[in-house]
């Protein structure tokens, strides 16, 4: 196990209520353009990450705004095991012994624990499949029939997308993120929500909790 993990790995539970995890509701999942007019979400996911060819896996329930992230991280089992927590001044991953790791930043903070910057900073973009800002896609990236992006490259990042729905908005259900010969994260996006706008409860996606998320392909 990488150390990372190793210094989180006595979290405890009492992290899972610390409220991050969107409660499950009625209705149907935000689209992409809600997304884009809050710029605030939170989502619960299943993760899988590879590094040095070991293997992670478990839960992640995330909350964003322009100013902050909230990530909680929790075992397959729902066993807390780390709260990381970033803003504009500090990045810190916080273990259940009391010892808090801190850095300038998320990718500042991956890199000296994993040994590579996982971009988390850039993956709160991704993980919305969000159009480049001038509106022209680079040549790498492919999109799909209805306009929406299938696979982009990022700063040597390879991300690759499946949807919730075949709606031209619909946001991504799976998302696998990847550095050729290093890391590799891949999610499943059990639930999103927008937040910050009225009437937006929270929304399960439709499909089972039981939807593999190995990195093997």
């Amino acid at each position: 196990m990488s150390p990372f993990l190793l210094r989180a790995a006595r979290v405890g539970a009492v992290l899972l209520a610390l409220g991050l995890s969107a409660c499950a509701g009625l209705g149907t999942p935000p689209d992409r353009s809600t997304l884009a007019a809050s710029d605030s979400f939170a989502l619960s996911a299943r993760f899988a990450l590879r590094v040095d060819a070991q293997n992670h896996s478990g839960r992640l329930d995330w909350r964003h705004t322009p100013a902050r992230d909230e990530w909680l991280l929790s075992s397959p089992f729902g066993q807390g095991i780390a709260e990381i927590v970033g803003t504009r001044e500090l990045a810190c991953l916080s273990g259940s012994d009391g010892r808090r790791e801190c850095d300038a930043d998320l990718d500042a903070l991956t890199r000296r624990l994993l040994g590579y910057p996982l971009p988390l900073a850039g993956l709160a973009d991704w993980v919305r499949a969000r159009p480049p800002v001038d509106g022209a896609a680079p040549e790498n990236d492919v999109l799909d029939a209805l306009g929406r992006p299938l696979v982009l490259v990022r700063a040597g990042w390879r991300i690759e997308f499946a949807y919730h729905g075949e709606a031209p908005d619909a946001l991504p259900r799976r998302l696998s993120v990847a550095l050729p010969a290093g890391p590799e994260l891949r999610l499943v996006i059990d639930e999103w929500r927008a937040l910050g706008l009225p009437n937006t409860p929270s929304a399960p996606a439709a499909a089972s909790s039981t939807e593999p998320v190995s990195n093997n392909n």
